[in-house]
């Protein structure tokens, strides 16, 4: 028996000829100012789409961030964890992935661009 109240799993969200022909360019969302390449160029792309709004959250962060980063440890920590999401987020787009950044991705959401 098949539970159809059951999430798709999430490499099942997106068409997989949409994932390999755009996740180099959707990899750019997560280079700061660059998540406006596949925003603007890859409209028809969900893949694209998914990750330049997730790329556009992490931008507005990281922007709001930079005026607390000098702060000692706490600053610093911030930067860090920062670095790692942008990291992580730009390989697994690289592989094809599409990972839903924790509180990012809910964020990102409410984007209707």
């Amino acid at each position: 028996m098949t539970d159809t109240n059951q999430k798709p799993l999430e490499h099942d969200i997106f068409d997989e000829q949409d994932v390999k022909s755009n996740k180099y360019i959707a990899s750019l969302s997560y280079l700061g100012i660059f998540f406006l390449v596949p925003l603007l160029l890859k409209r028809d792309s969900a893949f694209a789409q998914f990750h330049a709004k997730q790329g556009l959250v992490l931008a507005l962060i990281f922007f709001i961030g930079s005026l607390f980063f000098w702060i000692p440890l706490i600053g610093w920590g911030a930067f860090l964890v920062l670095m790692v999401i942008h990291i992580v987020a730009f390989f697994k787009t690289l592989s094809g992935q599409a990972w839903k950044i924790p509180i990012i991705h809910e964020i990102s959401e409410k984007f209707a661009l």
